[in-house]
């Protein structure tokens, strides 16, 4: 049987990837940047169904009106799917009542899109999975969107952050509801964790997401070149200004900055800064003219400001003015119930990148992840999957695929020094069964969570879990967070 051809609208190549699997190889899918290319296809083999991603919506949703026109025009039996932002723009919305056109409001509804799209699909065929399918054997056994979805979720223009762990679920959500408020925001996360991604998030779910996106690495820059990258310069302030110089508060507008590795700076620029986050005032470095920075403030550090306060390397005052909205990461060893979801995620994006065939996946190998405790958190763990995936020849991809280090356990060390990585896995390797396994990963995810969220007080941990201390040091010694005391 021919199978309907599906095409995806988006720039989004997450949102290509994610197709395939969700309709399971009953259709074959097809992604295109831009309309000029899909109305090309069209001309010669028309699309069943096209699923169009229109979140970054330009011009109050006028010139995406346009678009569906021709579309509908040169393809009236196609079936239309619109994802647009969660402000739907009101042109969108009445082209939408109007017609047949399915519209997904801020995010790729699964269920909603499976309903709309059945009966492209004859009887037989639903719940078939043809392995013939390059584009499902790329996404490999076990990858299918059929799979529990993550608990939060928080969706922007081009990206999303998923979570299945209860703490970070809570946290999406304060910070989505921050993202939408004109308000500083101070991220704390290791290196890796996620800081510079979910800085883009929240500038992509704000109401500045249509101005610029500005990261400066301070602790990349010299210190007295930070200056000049932040507030600008004037001609002939200092050797090597042979012009004026607009710096990233002017130059984000209404946009968002993120100031990564804000420990990097000298407390006469803490001052200063301090200054731009409660008035917005500054002047360029060589300048007596005051200029009004009206961007948002996205600040993030590796370490602990407090600790950098009692160490006198922070100023007290930029500490609490940033400690107002303070939004911790925590590392990926802390939170392991997002690692398989997160190497299934990566596994099919680099399969597809790479054009690697997938047919099936050693259990062994997440076994693996879930026993490594992952210094470079996020970051490092996408890295190992690509590796993974690149030499993969044989369509299994096992734990053999896996760096050495990774099935050794032998981590690098951590950007916190304070923070000591067990050297030993953090499974118990006398449970051999696999509901046995299951368990006591569950039992350590909670218990870690519970550490974090009582600041790793034992008696408060015990007192909420319901178990004496004894039982608890008990079982901290079993998995291994004897290092976690505080």
């Amino acid at each position: 049987m021919t199978k309907p051809l599906i095409v995806v609208l988006s720039n989004d190549q997450l949102m290509a990837s994610e197709l395939p699997g969700l309709f399971q190889g009953r259709a074959e899918i097809r992604a295109y940047g831009s309309s000029e290319e899909l109305l090309h296809l069209a001309s010669t083999t028309p699309p069943a169904a096209i699923v169009a991603d229109f979140r970054n919506a330009s011009s109050g949703g006028h010139s995406e009106v346009q678009i569906l026109d021709q579309i509908i025009q040169r393809l009236p039996a196609v079936r239309l799917a619109v994802v647009t932002p969660v402000q739907c723009p009101e042109p969108l919305r009445r082209r939408a009542a109007t017609t047949a056109i399915l519209l997904l409001v801020g995010r790729l509804d699964r269920s909603a899109l499976l309903e709309a799209f059945a009966p492209l699909f004859s009887p037989d065929s639903v719940g078939m999975n043809h392995h013939s399918s390059a584009q499902t054997t790329l996404l490999g056994q076990g990858l299918t969107v059929a799979e529990s979805p993550p608990l939060g979720t928080l969706m922007g223009i081009s990206r999303r952050f998923e979570t299945n762990s209860p703490q970070l679920k809570q946290m999406l959500v304060d910070l989505e509801i921050a993202a939408r408020h004109d308000v500083t925001i101070l991220l704390i996360g290791e290196t890796g964790a996620g800081k510079t991604f979910l800085s883009r998030l929240i500038h992509e779910v704000s109401p500045r997401r249509h101005d610029p996106f500005l990261p400066v690495a301070c602790g990349a820059l010299p210190s007295d070149l930070i200056e000049s990258e932040l507030f600008g310069h004037s001609k002939g302030s200092f050797t090597s200004a042979h012009q004026d110089k607009e710096g990233k508060f002017i130059a984000a507008r209404r946009g968002s900055i993120l100031l990564d590795e804000i420990d990097a700076l000298r407390p006469e620029q803490q001052v200063k800064l301090l200054r731009v986050i409660e008035t917005g005032e500054f002047e360029p470095v060589g300048s007596n003219e005051t200029l009004v920075c009206q961007a948002r403030l996205i600040v993030a550090s590796n370490l602990e400001l407090q600790q950098l306060v009692e160490a006198n390397r922070f100023r007290p005052d930029l500490y609490y003015r940033l400690n107002m909205l303070k939004f911790v990461i925590p590392p990926l060893r802390r939170r392991q119930i997002d690692i398989v979801p997160l190497a299934k995620k990566f596994i099919r994006q680099f399969a597809i990148r790479h054009g690697v065939r997938i047919e099936e996946i050693d259990p062994g190998l997440f076994d693996s992840l879930l026993e490594y405790p992952w210094p470079g958190n996020v970051r490092e763990l996408e890295h190992v999957i690509q590796r993974a995936v690149i030499y993969c020849r044989d369509g299994l991809l096992a734990k053999s695929h896996l760096p050495s280090h990774i099935l050794s356990g032998n981590a690098g060390p951590t950007n916190d020094p304070t923070v000591e990585l067990p050297r030993t896995p953090f499974v118990d390797k006398s449970i051999d069964s696999t509901l046995g396994r299951r368990v006591a990963f569950n039992e350590k995810e909670i218990i870690e969570q519970s550490l974090f969220k009582n600041s790793f007080s034992r008696t408060k941990t015990a007192l909420e879990l319901g178990i004496s201390r004894v039982t608890l040091y008990n079982k901290m010694k079993k998995y291994g967070l004897q290092h976690e005391k505080r």
